[in-house]
């Protein structure tokens, strides 16, 4: 396992202490909780973003729409 070393406002750190400890974790299982996270979310975008570039715009469009008839869109 490596060891990473960052620079950030001390604000930062401590709110970031503070968040750890109300879900009763160590500052550094918060930290990589939130870059697997992170990391997850990137992979997913790629994904996506990867199956856009193969797929049909308009068969694409077509669907979110069949979606939106069939489950009604929410206006929030």
């Amino acid at each position: 396992m490596a060891t990473l070393t960052i620079r950030i406002p001390d604000a930062h750190r401590d709110r970031l202490a503070a968040l750890a400890a109300q879900r009763n974790l160590s500052l550094n299982k918060l930290m990589e909780e939130l870059s697997i996270r992170a990391l997850a979310e990137h992979d997913t975008e790629m994904r996506f973003r990867m199956r856009a570039a193969r797929g049909d715009a308009k068969r694409g469009l077509q669907l979110l729409d069949d979606l939106d008839r069939h489950y009604g869109t929410r206006t929030e």
